[in-house]
């Protein structure tokens, strides 16, 4: 299986890059990996709401760029459904066994995501209703991956 997360901004925080190469490295025993940082547009913290959906535009029409057709695209929004980790091994296996097997992980920048990117959506993820860090949200996307890939091929993963 091959995963691509597309995330808006750079990893600024050190913490974050060890953690993340700590869950690169794990998971390379079970899929490919692909990570990439899409540029953020830059954005007054006083911008208007004409100049946010400006923004959220130009960083989907980046994203949308590095999505290819055949891509099963699960885009990480407040809106979306809860999946359990258990849920999510399910996903994958489902996605395997359709022929399936280039899933993309879409996080989007700290105004949200654009219109577009919704509709390209083919599965609208939420962790949780509770609001992360768009930076911190690509390390638990990588662990709830890792745990995914453990629970599929019925390894232990603690709890």
């Amino acid at each position: 299986m091959q995963i691509k997360v597309l995330a808006v901004g750079k990893i600024k925080e050190n913490y974050l890059k060890e953690g993340l190469k700590e869950y690169a490295k794990r998971l390379g025993a079970y899929i490919r990996l692909e990570m990439i940082e899409v540029e953020d547009e830059p954005c007054s913290e006083r911008a208007s709401a004409a100049d946010e959906a400006r923004v959220k535009q130009k960083e989907a029409e980046k994203v949308l760029k590095l999505i290819s057709p055949q891509d099963y695209v699960v885009l990480l929004d407040l809106l979306g459904k809860e999946l359990s980790s258990p849920e999510l091994a399910v996903l994958f296996d489902e996605k395997g066994l359709s022929g399936q097997s280039r899933i993309t992980f879409v996080i989007g920048g700290s105004l949200g995501t654009a219109d577009e990117i919704r509709k390209r959506a083919d599965y609208r993820w939420s962790f949780s209703k509770l609001t992360f860090p768009h930076q911190m949200i690509r390390l638990i996307l990588l662990e709830q991956i890792y745990r995914a890939c453990k629970i599929s091929k019925g390894e232990p993963y603690h709890k």
